[in-house]
């Protein structure tokens, strides 16, 4: 019998054996907190939804005048035209638990209601935008990626073809300034659009 390789073999099934262990505890640790933080969740009783940071949207700076025949467009213009008389709010990063422990449980069903309203306009806004490029409006769809920006929307196409257009004007330091947003999105693209951003123009 090859004895030093057997004692790497035993060595090697001890390290397996005991980082399984680890995990596990470890998972079971985890699994504990995420309960224990939702029976607390559950009690939380409904409090006020004022100091949230309700969006309006601004369609009096977008180009809605631009291709008016295209239905695409005329579908994105409805979708503003409608959210405008909606309310929200940017909860990106933001778990069910984490907004119920901090507005109680009776208020995450709006919660939720607000966030999707959210998401539906940062995905239209883009979607318009790309219409506008793909039609040759490129300086005419800026507003719109500019406001998705301003919003922290964590879509990584916005802020790809916005650097895009203020590298075609030499303009620099708006892609800093779309760099410094994105580091500091609540979402897990956040180092993916920095990553980006960082390998696609260097000199910045």
């Amino acid at each position: 019998m090859n004895l030093p390789f057997f004692a790497s073999f035993i060595t090697l099934c001890l390290i397996i054996a005991y980082n399984i262990k680890r995990q596990s505890k470890s998972a079971k640790e985890k699994e504990k907190n995420f309960w224990e933080r939702e029976r607390l969740a559950n009690s939380v009783r409904r409090k006020t939804l004022d100091n949230l940071n309700y969006l309006s949207i601004p369609l009096e700076r977008f180009p809605t005048h631009l291709l008016q025949e295209d239905e695409a467009v005329q579908e994105c213009i409805h979708i503003m035209e409608t959210l405008s008389a909606q309310k929200i709010v940017n909860l990106t990063g933001f778990s069910n638990t984490d907004l119920k422990l901090e507005y109680g449980t009776a208020n995450i069903t709006l919660l939720t209601e607000y966030d999707q309203n959210y998401t539906l306009l940062v995905r239209t806004l883009q979607k318009w935008a790309d219409i506008l490029i793909d039609g040759g409006y490129a300086k005419e769809a800026v507003p719109l990626m500019e406001f998705a920006v301003k919003t922290n929307t964590d879509i990584s196409r916005t802020y790809y073809r916005l650097a895009e257009y203020y590298a075609s004007q030499g303009e620099n330091e708006k892609i800093r300034g779309l760099l410094d947003t994105a580091a500091n999105l609540r979402s897990s693209n956040s180092a993916v659009i920095t990553k980006h951003l960082k390998e696609q123009y260097p000199e910045i």
